[in-house]
């Protein structure tokens, strides 16, 4: 029988996820069951048992630098498909036949694109916030890493990847792409945590992250953001 070539390679980011995992690695292999695609897990050092348990799963696991920037490189690096797609450990991808995404940006001259997102948790606000979330990435051309980003390896090596920052390495290689043509924006639903909604508020989660977002178009420096984003009263755990 011949083996299906791989044409879409999904690359998992992981840090210290055994306690959410399994939820993940049944997502994953429903995933996985489509033909041509494949998935890769990127450790970043995890100190639990995640890499044994992904393993255990029959999942393939590469080892990596920590940071989520350097880990999807990684992963990028070893990718056997001419698309890629980044997942988030803590998001999940819409059920639909992700093998014909390359050909939805080829008939569209396009080398990128991102998935609308559902945010789940809590609040009453998550629906609004999702919503804000997806038109602004329309309006903008720029996508976050709770979206999905898909691209072409071509498009992907041309900009040099992601950029090895703390944060906002997906506002930045958005940009860069968007330079290449503008992103494929598909309605199909991505599912995110909301943890970080609930945990430290919708609102002002909100205007933290427009804080964030206006200094390092100030030309605030990434791992000063990081701090900032992960120091405030010691809530602010998600990446």
């Amino acid at each position: 029988m011949p083996i299906e070539p791989i044409t879409t390679s999904i690359v998992v980011p992981m840090l210290n996820e055994a306690a959410t995992l399994p939820s993940l690695l049944e997502h994953l292999k429903q995933i996985g069951q489509q033909p041509g695609i494949e998935v890769l897990l990127v450790d970043g050092g995890s100190e639990d048992n995640s890499v044994a348990l992904a393993r255990a799963a029959g999942f393939e696991v590469a080892q990596s630098q920590p940071g989520r920037a350097v880990q999807m490189n990684t992963g990028a690096g070893i990718a056997r498909g001419q698309l890629l797609v980044f997942l988030h450990a803590d998001t999940r991808l819409p059920l639909i036949d992700l093998t014909g995404l390359g050909q939805h940006l080829q008939a569209r001259s396009q080398t990128w694109g991102r998935f609308d997102v559902r945010i789940a948790g809590r609040s009453r606000w998550l629906p609004m916030v999702a919503t804000m979330m997806n038109l602004r990435s329309r309006v903008t051309g720029i996508a976050t890493g709770d979206q999905c980003l898909f691209v072409t390896r071509t498009a992907f090596e041309q900009v040099g990847g992601f950029p090895l920052q703390a944060l906002m390495e997906d506002i930045e290689i958005s940009a860069r792409l968007k330079r290449r043509s503008r992103p494929l924006c598909l309605r199909h639903k991505a599912i995110t945590s909301g943890r970080r909604w609930d945990e430290y508020g919708t609102w002002r989660t909100i205007g933290l992250m427009w804080r964030l977002r206006w200094a390092y178009w100030r030309g605030e420096q990434p791992a000063q953001l990081w701090a900032r984003y992960h120091g405030v009263n010691g809530t602010l755990t998600k990446d």
